[in-house]
């Protein structure tokens, strides 16, 4: 076999080697990303309070602190909805819904959050422990569980905690569903944490 030929056919053997490796490496992923939905809190109207406030992001554990949308489909396993994400990590879109919530409430004016690490008078600290689906009956049902903790900055001394838990049925299994019971529980947890918080700074100032 001439030298042109051996090199015909070792070319065409390369080829078909590349398109067999093609046909059995799996797919990129592709997910869907999904926003945590929001509903506007009502402005309250009245002038801003004179302290300021900072928002810290929740501490959680490494299933929470991500973006893959967890689930519980039996038991104490968590698993992970398949092909779907959330746009940052689901501590990060919590905060940044409680960030929200505080400039629609309109109260307080001088708000930070823990990207900035600016000064403020109160901190709003917290774990989260619950962020997730959880099945019940054959229904997912959103559970959120956020253990807050009020500091104040001067000393770091904490002057309020309470634990918040919100559940929130899916209207069906189908992740958008279940992405839409985030967003309703997110709403209730917003509208929980921050009135509690007006109620604790308001008290931590007048008795400092």
């Amino acid at each position: 076999m001439s030298f042109h030929r051996r090199l015909a056919h070792a070319s065409a053997a390369l080829a078909l080697l590349a398109l067999t490796a093609c046909s059995v490496l799996p797919k990129a992923e592709s997910p869907d990303v999904y926003r945590l939905p929001a509903t506007a809190m009502q402005h309250q109207g009245t002038a801003p309070v004179a302290w300021s406030l900072r928002i810290n992001t929740p501490q959680a554990s490494r299933m929470l602190d991500s973006s893959r949308i967890a689930v519980m489909p039996q038991g104490d396993v968590i698993s992970v909805y398949q092909g779907a994400r959330w746009s940052d990590r689901g501590t990060t879109i919590l905060r940044d819904r409680l960030m929200q919530a505080f400039r629609d409430d309109g109260r307080v004016g001088a708000l930070s959050s823990d990207d900035s690490n600016l000064q403020a008078d109160f901190l709003l600290d917290a774990d989260l422990t619950a962020f997730q689906s959880e099945y019940r009956n054959g229904q997912p049902v959103v559970v959120i569980r956020y253990d807050a903790r009020l500091v104040r900055n001067s000393g770091l001394r904490i002057v309020a905690t309470q634990r918040f838990e919100i559940t929130q049925p899916a209207s069906g299994t189908a992740v958008p569903q279940v992405v839409a019971a985030f967003g309703l529980a997110g709403d209730a947890l917003a509208t929980q944490v921050v009135n509690w918080t007006m109620q604790q700074s308001l008290q931590a100032s007048t008795t400092r």
